[in-house]
């Protein structure tokens, strides 16, 4: 299943990540596609140090997953998951996932959409809260952020930061 410093492990009805068939590419593993799974642990990823892309679609991601931190993963595809509260979700990844460009949260109930029972004013409110949380972020779900949708959603958001209490931020003004 490998190709060079690509790994799947799709479809193969795992509840955790498979850790012994990981060791032999903890250096070079590039990409790993875990998508179609029952996976909802993601500690064993901790010492893959030069994974860029995760696809994590169809599994039980939710929204307290704790992701290692990935300095230089910049491609996360958690579409069909279990992730309900953004704010949480978003806080985890902006932490653990500083260089992020590229994420995908389709239907999933934090992400809304037409296609999820979502109204427009939801799907452009997540995506605003999303982009401005995430600076580097260059495409959500598959559809490219332009400058001016960078800028709306800070006008709209960049001014709130997480307090660090539960399901809570804090707003502050220009004094």
């Amino acid at each position: 299943m490998t190709e060079g410093q690509r790994l799947s492990f799709a479809y193969k009805h795992l509840k955790e990540i498979p850790e012994k068939s990981l060791k032999n590419s903890i250096d070079k593993l590039i990409h790993l596609d875990l998508s179609h799974n029952k996976i909802s642990d993601l500690r064993a990823l901790v010492r893959l140090k030069k994974l860029r892309i995760l696809i994590l679609d169809h599994n039980r991601i939710n929204s307290q997953i704790q992701f290692p931190n990935h300095a230089i993963l910049d491609t996360l595809w958690v579409n069909h998951n279990e992730i309900e509260n953004l704010s949480i979700f978003i806080e985890k990844i902006a932490k653990a996932l500083p260089n992020l460009k590229y994420l995908s949260m389709m239907n999933n109930r934090a992400a809304p959409s037409y296609f999820n029972g979502g109204t427009l004013s939801e799907y452009t409110d997540y995506r605003q809260y999303t982009i401005s949380h995430l600076p580097k972020l260059l495409a959500l779900d598959d559809i490219t952020i332009t400058n001016e949708e960078r800028s709306k959603a800070e006008q709209i958001y960049g001014k709130i930061r997480f307090d660090g209490s539960k399901n809570k931020a804090t707003s502050y003004s220009d004094n």
